[in-house]
């Protein structure tokens, strides 16, 4: 998968981060029958984000992106390509240090939309799943004003690239 960007605000070097977990990530640029984009609103550290997390142990990719798109925006998807990779460094300014590697794919809702099942730790931060048109989603994204360091520093600059680079893929999938 074609790497797009690297994440590294605090200047993490190559040798500081080999001692880093390293953890891979699933997310996905998911399309409604609308057209409409879904993004996930952190409302209380006030920024949006795209669905996905964590690759689970013995899961592939494709697999990780499925689980949590049903999970965080409570849907099946069809992946219909690759958007993109993209490495983040997190040191201090984020709680633990970490080396992670986003693989982003471009998917369309398969059947009718479910309700999300969200963990403990995103009811707490005040997870609700929108959809929106690509051009307000990427406002949504460019303009949040993120509360926490992980939110301001790496997951709004890394989906906001994500969902720049999609917008090639967008054009033959949109109506």
């Amino acid at each position: 998968m074609k790497l797009l960007k690297i994440i590294n605000p605090e200047n993490v070097s190559e040798e500081e981060a080999k001692d880093y977990p390293n953890r891979e990530a699933g997310r996905a640029i998911v399309i409604d029958e609308d057209n409409k984009i879904a993004i996930l609103h952190v409302t209380e550290k006030n920024y949006f984000k795209l669905p996905g997390g964590g690759i689970e142990s013995g899961e592939d990719k494709i697999a990780a992106v499925k689980r949590e798109c049903l999970e965080e925006i409570g849907c099946d998807v069809e992946i219909i390509g690759e958007i993109g990779s993209i490495i983040e460094y997190r040191k201090l300014l984020n709680p633990r240090n970490l080396k992670q590697t986003s693989y982003c794919y471009l998917a369309k809702v398969i059947g009718i939309k479910g309700k999300p099942e969200y963990t403990e730790h995103e009811k707490k931060n005040g997870f609700e799943n929108v959809w929106l048109s690509y051009d307000e989603a990427l406002k949504a994204l460019t303009e949040s004003k993120a509360l926490s360091n992980e939110g301001k520093y790496y997951i709004v600059p890394r989906d906001r690239a994500l969902l720049e680079e999609a917008r090639l893929h967008l054009d033959s999938v949109i109506n």
